[in-house]
Formats: C-alpha cells, structure tokens, sequence
C-alpha cells in the first residue's frame, strides 16, 4: 500500500457489507513492534508532544503478563496492536480506527473489491450502527433490508458501542450462509428480524431510462473507478436522445441509496455541469486550517435549456452528496427526496508496519457555501418522505415528485 488516494467513503469508512467500498490514502511512517520501545516511539520526537505519564500503561501490562488466566494465548505484538486500537478509539471518532495484520488483510482485499456478502453499505449514525443502504439487487436489498434501518443485533451478538469494522467481521461470511439482523425501523413498533443468505457481491454502477414523456434518467449506483466514464456515456446518450426532440430537455439523476466512492468521480461528473474553475467541494482541516478546494474541469456542455433535478434520500452519502451539494448550490440542479446521511470526513490510510494500517479522519467536506456535509446532511429543496406503505404498494413519491418539479421549470 503506497499510493495516496481521498477516501470519502463514509462512517469508519463506509462499509460495503461482506466488503469495504473504500478508497485510501497511503502514506506514513513504520513502527517498531517490540513492547519496550513504545515510549520511545510515542516520545522521539517531543515538539508538540505534551507529557504524559506512561507509568500506568507499564503497570496494566506488567498486572496482564502475571495475572491474566489465559496469557499464554496471547503475545506481547498482540498487545501492542491492541494499545494502537485503544488508543485511536480515544479519539471518540467512529471513522479513525487501526487494523492489525489480520483485518488489514481484509481490508486490502476489500479495497481490490471481491468479496462476499449481503450487500449493503453500513456505519454510524447518532453512535447507533446503521444501514446506510443496501446495494441493488443484493441480498440484503432482496430480504426486505432499508437504508436507515439501525441493527440492533448480529445474529445473537448486541452491537451497542459496536463499530463499524466489527460489524463487517460479523456480517460477512462464505457465500451460502446465512445471518440474521435484528433492526428497528422508523415508524415501526417492533424490531425486524431478517435472515438474509450472503452471495458474492457485484456491486452496480449505472443505469438509464428514457421515459415517454421526456425525461432521462440515470440511476447512479456507486461512485467506483469507472462511474465517471459510464456517466460520461449515460450524458452522451441524453444529448444524443434530447437533440431527437426539442421536448426531451429533462435530466434526472438518481443518488438514492448512493454510499459514495472515489472524489475524482464526484468532481468529473460535476465538470459536465459547471465552467471551469467552479468549486465543486473544500476540504476543512479544522484548526489545521482551510485544505485544498476542488473547481470543476470546466466541461460544461449544458445551456440554460437543461432541467435537471437531483433525487436523494438517507442512503445518498459522502461522494453522493458532494456531488448534489455542488450541483444544488451552483444553481444547476435542484435535489428533491430526504435529507442525506451525512457523511462528509476525510479519511487518510497510513501504514504503520507492512501489515497493519491506521485510518484516521483528516478534514471534513464543506459545499461551495461553505457548508459541512457532516453536520446534518443535505436538505432537498422539495422534501419526500418515502413510507413503508408506499414500499408495499410499489409508490414512489419521490420520482413522482421529481417528475412534477421538471414539467413546471421555469
């Protein structure tokens, strides 16, 4: 792991259940293993460093070496792993978190994106684990799993002050095998349980549709390494289709249930709508300062004749609302569903040794505005709460809305 890549992805990352939909960047420092020298490590170079007394980590250690009942099933390397654990969970932040050479083994082959699952995005949401979405045509999606659904059991393991990535280890499993979730529904008295059969996971990217009356659709699943090129061809296959008839001016992007993926991707299909230089989203490194801002590409091959509207709900995260952010607050687009998760923390993938990495959030995502992702989420402009009811009965709402706001565009 060498390169340096943004992940926006969300919550400790987001996770892609049965695999991590994560992008990384890597860069950092090695640590030495052995025990004794972790003082030396902490403390080589002092400048910024303030004291500490290290005197009760040395005591804890000394009482576990000479007390624990089970200490010869661990070693001394486990405990150091363990420490850095403990001590990137002092931060409070769900997303910042070290993986020991058994899950950084995962989580690199999580990245290369093969695994197997059930298919759908989770993370934190109010420190209650929450599903972000499930992807389409999963099989979480299939067994009835809704974006906004908190689990509030594994099978029989409770996941109160559960992470993320501990999660992922429980849910994840051989294809053919079963688990069962426990989750609590918004507006639904009793928990659910949902036994769902994991599978290998290929995971969507695009789809579009031509509609009878003059709207294009484009249903944006992920945002992977070849999203910006298949986006690229979806907008190719809209101006092919509107230069037919005048009347098929209509554009809507569909970022329902989008977890989110590469920044590259957001910023490209943002430059087909904006002129060169525009802001498309900040980096804020809090009392680090402002970070690098990234400006559109400049493609803008739309005139004011388009009509474009953005759909998003709860399950719209991290590259899914950067990219409406953008969109909504240059004034080309207008978002219409529920408000988006919020995910919209930077997070940077350090190798500590050769087989162990540390993730730590680094900057929040702040809109052209200057408004945090972070902080709520995006609120549509036309606000559609879609119901179980509607689910059952097969209603979109939301679409329907869609529809209504671009007939009447003025």
């Amino acid at each position: 792991m060498t390169r340096t890549k943004k992940i926006i992805l969300s919550l400790s990352a987001v996770f892609i259940v049965g695999g991590v939909f994560l992008l990384g960047m890597y860069a950092g420092i090695r640590l030495r293993p052995e025990a004794e020298k972790i003082v030396n490590v902490c403390f080589k170079d002092p400048s910024g460093v303030t004291a500490v007394d290290f005197s009760p980590f040395w005591k804890a250690w000394t009482i576990l070496d000479e007390k624990y009942i089970f200490s010869a099933s661990t070693t001394d390397q486990k405990k150091v792993w363990g420490a850095i654990q403990g001590l990137a969970a002092s931060t409070g932040d769900p997303y910042t978190m070290f993986f020991p050479p058994s899950d950084a083994s995962i989580f690199e082959a999580d990245i290369a994106g093969t695994f197997e699952g059930v298919g759908m995005e989770i993370g934190i949401r109010d420190d209650v684990l929450t599903v972000i979405a499930p992807l389409k045509g999963s099989p979480s999606e299939k067994a009835g799993v809704r974006a906004g659904d908190k689990i509030l059991k594994i099978d029989d393991t409770i996941t109160a002050l559960m992470n993320a990535d501990d999660a992922v280890k429980l849910i994840r499993g051989k294809s053919g095998t079963k688990v069962v979730l426990t989750l609590l529904r918004d507006k639904v008295k009793d928990p659910l349980v949902i036994t769902v059969t994991r599978a290998p996971i290929d995971v969507p990217t695009i789809e579009t549709e031509k509609r009878p009356d003059g709207i294009f659709v484009i249903r944006l699943f992920s945002f992977s390494e070849k999203s910006a090129t298949l986006f690229r061809d979806a907008l190719r296959e809209f101006v092919s289709w509107s230069n037919e008839k005048p009347t098929n001016d209509k554009l809507i992007l569909d970022l329902r249930g989008n977890p989110g993926g590469y920044l590259d991707a957001a910023v490209s299909m943002a430059s087909w709508f904006l002129p060169v230089g525009k802001v498309v989203v900040k980096e804020d490194y809090g009392q680090k300062g402002p970070g690098p801002i990234h400006r559109s590409l400049g493609y803008d091959i739309f005139n004011e004749r388009l009509k474009f509207v953005i759909l998003v709900d709860g399950g719209s995260a991290s590259a899914s609302e950067i990219l409406a952010g953008a969109l909504s607050e240059q004034g080309v687009a207008r978002l219409v569903g529920d408000k988006t998760f919020g995910k919209g923390t930077v997070q940077e993938v350090v190798p500590i040794t050769g087989d162990t990495v540390l993730k730590v959030t680094v900057a929040r995502w702040l809109t052209p505005n200057g408004n945090s992702i972070s902080d709520g989420g995006l609120n549509p402009k036309y606000l559609v709460k879609m119901t179980q009811e509607d689910v059952d009965k097969e209603k979109d709402p939301q679409l329907d809305k869609a529809v209504s706001v671009l007939n009447a565009w003025h």
